[in-house]
This record gives C-alpha cells, structure tokens and sequence, in this order.
C-alpha cells in the first residue's frame, strides 16, 4: 500500500506539471485552433532564465525565497515576451492562410529556439539549484511526498482555479470565449480578437515558464532539449483530455502521470514515454474526441 502511495503522488506531481504546460496548448488552440509546436521550447526558456537569473542573485548573497521570487518573475517576463512575439511574427501573418502553413511555422520556430538556446549555453545538461523552501511540517510523511512535489501540487491549483476565474467571470475570459466560438461574430459585436489572441499567447507562455521552474527543481537539471519531450507529453495530455477544454487538459495530463507513474513502477521504466503514447491511443480509440472534449462536425 506504501508503494502504491508513493506511485499515486508521484503520477500527480507528473501531471500537476504536464498541466501547465498542456493548459498552454489547449487555450491556443481554443482560441485560434492552431497546435503550437513552440511551446514546448518556452517552456524550456523559462527554466534557463530562472536558472541564470537565479545564479546571479544568489552570487549576490539574496536570501533563497527572494531569489526564487525574482526569478520566477523573470522568467515569466521573458517567456511571455517570447510567446507574445513568435505569435506577432510568426502566426498572425499566417492566421487566415491554410492550416497546415501554421503549423510548419510552429515546427520551424520550436526548431529555432532550441538551437538558439544550443549556441547561447550548452549541449550538456546542468544542474538545476532548488531554491524552493524545505516544509518542516512534511516531516512525518516525507517517505510519501517532498517538499518539492507539494509546492508544485499547491502551485498548479492556485493557477487552475484562477485560470477558471478568469475565463468566467472576467472581461478578458468572455472575449476570449466569445474568439474561440465565433471570430468574426466576436470582431462584430466589439471584441479586438488580436489583443485576445496576444493576451491568451502570453498567459500560456506565463504558465510554461513556472512550469519550467518547477519541473527543473524538481528533477535538478535542464538542457536545451527538455522542452520538446515535455511538449510532446503536455501535447498528449492535452489530446487525451480534449484538445481545447481546460478541465480536460487538467484531467488528461493527471491521467497521462498516472499512466507513466504506475506503469514504470509496477512494469518497467524503460517504456515510460510508450505509456504515454499507448494511452493516447487506447483512449482516444474508445472517444476520439477525448475524454472532455465535444464531437464537432465539421461544416461543408
């Protein structure tokens, strides 16, 4: 039972942070039913520039929490910044031209970030420093769970429920509804769908980057790489729960570190990114659409 415990919490860790990520993808594709392929990579860029920023504050003799403040600000600065300017550059100008144009754009550009990050650090991996707080109180169940897991399990809730928040009941999150339904409805009744398609980019790239933070703490390193197999994961996280609903990237992503979390513990972790895939296409046999997601038809 012990063991089965630490596997449950471990997969809810693991999902907790593929669905930061996933929830990037699936409010893009919401929106502009477009599939980022970079977002991965922002994500990546968020963890490197915690880690630079970090290393410098703490060279300056900060105190640990005021160096994780600041560089979580920072990061989620300049990813947002990045995530608001690849959608300026290399989606809108592509916005009303065939699907697939998009979407080679999206490969080109997570291909662009990764060797931008390759030439400006290294190939190698580095260590990632944890600058979250030890929790005094998780002493007598530590066995279970670390002080690191609970923070990222805390940290995603907190932004799940005001992510919900924000898409019901503020001004921002009816536009962005009203964009996803009907662009041209929307543009008609008032709605500046390009400062919603800005505003939904930058919110996703924030999340990407406080996702970068806390998995890099978590696991104690970063590469240039870890982007795209994150990406492809929260990616599939999101498929699995419904590309385009948020409770369902939420829901897939928790279902996806399930999988890989009880099937490299009671099978083997040499197949823990199959378990991924196989689950996809388990469930998405059963319900294409994916466990939340609507059956659209598509119109002649």
């Amino acid at each position: 039972m012990e063991y089965f415990l630490k596997l449950l919490l471990s997969g809810t860790t693991k999902g907790s942070i593929y669905a930061l990520i996933a929830l990037g993808y699936t409010m893009v594709y919401g929106v502009i039913q477009l599939i980022n392929f970079a977002h991965g990579e922002i994500y990546m860029i968020g963890g490197f520039t915690a880690l630079i920023f970090g290393g410098f504050l703490y060279s300056m003799g900060l105190p640990a929490p005021v160096v994780l403040l600041i560089s979580v600000i920072l990061a989620i600065v300049y990813a947002a910044s990045f995530g608001f300017t690849i959608e300026r550059i290399a989606y809108r100008p592509l916005r009303n031209k065939p699907r697939l144009s998009a979407l080679i754009s999206a490969i080109g550009i997570s291909i662009v970030l990764q060797n931008f990050v390759l030439l400006a650090q290294t190939e190698k991996y580095l260590a990632y420093p944890s600058y979250l707080p030890d929790l005094p109180f998780l002493q007598p169940v530590k066995q279970y769970i670390n002080a690191t897991q609970f923070i990222i399990l805390i940290v995603t809730a907190l932004i799940m429920v005001f992510l919900t928040m924000l898409i019901k009941y503020t001004r921002i999150g009816k536009a962005m509804r009203a964009t996803a339904q009907d662009k041209d409805m929307a543009q008609l009744v008032g709605v500046n769908i390009n400062q919603v398609i800005s505003i939904t980019f930058i919110i996703g790239s924030s999340l990407a980057a406080i996702g970068g933070v806390l998995i890099c703490s978590y696991m104690g390193q970063i590469n240039y790489y870890i982007g795209f197999i994150a990406g492809i994961k929260a990616f599939v996280a999101a498929v699995l729960g419904g590309i385009g609903s948020i409770p369902g990237a939420v829901l897939g992503s928790f279902v996806l570190g399930w999988t890989e979390s009880f099937g490299t513990g009671y099978l083997s972790s040499d197949y823990e990114d199959a378990f991924a895939l196989l689950i996809l296409v388990l469930i998405l046999t059963v319900k294409p659409e994916g466990l939340l997601g609507k059956n659209q038809k598509q119109k002649v």
